[in-house]
């Protein structure tokens, strides 16, 4: 139990090093996936379109769905934009930033099921065998066929076991040249997807980097707010159920008492084995007694999230223009009415 509570704080303190990871393993996952397909042509004329372009394209639509509900920083996006504004602005730049990040991560698995897919050329040569043009694969000696029976005949090119044109048509060379054009397709998808993803990643911040910086600090404060706010709701969870049990046992009359009266940790803080100063479970509750002030509190930072403004000298200032002033001028007249002690030096000469 201690090295999955271990592991789970490493995921948590690496979470962008993990949804790196997740990343890989769908785009693996994604390979092996089309490997282990079996994949089956109607050989239809009117279905080997919409079969072919469908393995082609839903399979990644799932993916890029599946890559967005594995982000964990979905529903901080989500939270982050429907939240009342309150004390603190939203800036659009971060959500902007913050969407863009889990796109991008998406998009891997997707990518990869396509490249395979064209690189392959099955679902290629399944969709587009009947609309390719094959005249140059015509047996010229054999008498010309109506343009509908030659579309059915080069329907049933990918399915060898269905095809009976051989005399016709050179089903080996037609395949050969549909799959050529598939991994060139599959090539120049990789290159324009290779080349968007260069100048996103290492272009945009030399022009904007100031503003690139500014939005990805405030998407991992935005993050790292989050996890600090839910660690802190567990420990007085925690901390108020040991409270309310202990109360609940305290109450009860005669002998029980001894034999179930939870031990308490009293003073400020207790030293554990590992010798760390641990707070007590009073102190822990900061103050919040009763169910509806927690619900408040909550409530409250839903509709009403503090400003973003930590300097409380500054604060002073604000509300007191002059308090910063009168301090100095305190200061200055305690310096000014120190005593000084007047040394007087005398010179002698020799002369």
């Amino acid at each position: 139990m201690d090295k999955f509570r271990i592991m789970v704080q490493f995921l948590q303190a690496n979470q962008e090093s993990f949804m790196n990871g997740i990343c890989g393993i769908m785009a693996l996952a994604s390979a092996q996936m089309y490997s282990s397909f079996e994949f089956t042509c109607p050989c239809l004329q009117d279905y080997n379109y919409a079969y072919g372009i469908g393995i082609l394209i839903v399979p990644p639509i799932w993916f890029f769905l599946l890559g967005y509900v594995l982000n964990n920083n979905i529903s901080v996006l989500t939270e982050e934009w429907k939240r009342p504004v309150g004390k603190r602005r939203k800036d659009p730049a971060v959500l902007r930033y913050m969407f863009s990040s889990m796109t991008q991560r998406a998009l891997i698995a997707p990518t990869v099921w396509v490249a395979v897919t064209l690189m392959d050329g099955k679902s290629f040569l399944c969709a587009f065998s009947s609309t390719t043009d094959l005249s140059e694969f015509l047996n010229e000696s054999y008498p010309s066929l109506s343009k509908k029976e030659l579309l059915k005949l080069q329907a049933r090119i990918p399915c060898k076991d269905v095809f009976d044109g051989h005399e016709i048509i050179s089903r080996e060379a037609a395949t050969r040249y549909i799959r050529c054009l598939s991994q060139a397709c599959g090539w120049t998808f990789l290159m324009v997807i290779t080349i968007a993803a260069f100048l996103i990643r290492a272009i945009r911040p030399c022009f904007t980097q100031a503003a690139f910086l500014k939005t990805k600090y405030w998407s991992h404060y935005i993050d790292t707010e989050r996890k600090l706010f839910d660690e802190t709701c567990k420990e007085h969870a925690k901390s108020f159920a040991k409270v309310c049990i202990q109360q609940y046992f305290e109450s009860i009359s005669g002998e029980i008492v001894p034999q179930f009266q939870l031990p308490t940790k009293k003073g400020k803080g207790n030293k554990d084995d590992d010798g760390e100063n641990q707070k007590s479970d009073e102190e822990k509750i900061l103050g919040i007694r009763k169910e509806e002030d927690m619900n408040k509190v909550l409530w409250n930072w839903h509709t009403c999230k503090p400003a973003l403004f930590l300097n409380k000298h500054a604060q002073n200032m604000t509300m007191n223009g002059h308090a910063h002033l009168d301090t100095l001028t305190l200061s200055d007249e305690h310096y000014t009415h120190t005593p000084m002690k007047n040394t007087a030096v005398a010179y002698y000469s020799k002369v």
